[in-house]
């Protein structure tokens, strides 16, 4: 792990690296992590570090031990495949009404978080790779102005488990996954919504490959 965290708020942070640590199987399921340990790897104290693992347990993604701290939830095979349908269902046809309506906002913003995916999924920085995954996926979602949507698939892409990230890594196939965030901006700012619904269904696909460590 060894990531110290900086200067925003420590719980929020804690919370951050943790959920990318357990969304790329850096965090082992079903292994017992103490709360003392975690806080040590993140040089800050046990309380923000306790604070972000209650969260995580509200959200369901680890479960807590009773005075000695916390495990990962198991997620299955199954459980990714359910995730991927529910996914597919949900963010190419988002995309797809942003690029038709001309909803998009804020578009160097989410450049700026495309190219620094692509320069993470370069360097190898898996934690910094997922947790700015998100917020440029979540970014784009926001541009409907649905934060219902934004939760379901906030809560989607949080219980997730890349567990072949690490066999993937450094391929040409994931960084090629890595720069089709660009990409999907070229199509939703061209206003060209079937092919960002097309892309975005390719890219949920890529990524399902990556969660297994292949690259489809």
């Amino acid at each position: 792990m060894s990531q110290a965290l900086g200067s925003e708020t420590l719980r929020s942070q804690a919370g951050r690296v943790l959920r990318a640590q357990i969304i790329a199987g850096l965090l082992a399921p079903g292994e017992l992590y103490t709360i003392s340990a975690i806080s040590e790897e993140l040089e800050v104290s046990a309380t923000p570090v306790r604070e972000a693992v209650s969260q995580l347990a509200a959200e369901g993604l680890v479960t807590l031990a009773r005075n000695r701290g916390f495990r990962v939830r198991v997620i299955t095979d199954h459980d990714l495949d359910e995730i991927l349908q529910l996914r597919t269902m949900l963010e190419p046809a988002a995309v797809a009404e942003i690029a038709q309506r001309g909803l998009l906002v804020d578009e160097q913003s989410l450049r700026a978080l495309a190219r620094e995916i692509s320069a993470h999924a370069a360097s190898g920085d898996l934690v910094r790779f997922l947790e700015v995954d998100r917020r440029f996926h979540l970014g784009v979602l926001a541009c409907l102005g649905n934060e219902r949507l934004l939760q379901v698939v906030g809560q989607l892409r949080d219980h997730t488990r890349l567990y072949g990230l690490r066999k993937v890594e450094g391929t040409g196939a994931f960084q090629a996954s890595a720069d089709e965030h660009e990409r999907l901006l070229d199509l939703v700012a061209q206003h060209k919504a079937d092919d960002a619904r097309a892309l975005m269904i390719a890219h949920l696909r890529h990524a399902r490959g990556i969660w297994a460590g292949r690259s489809e």
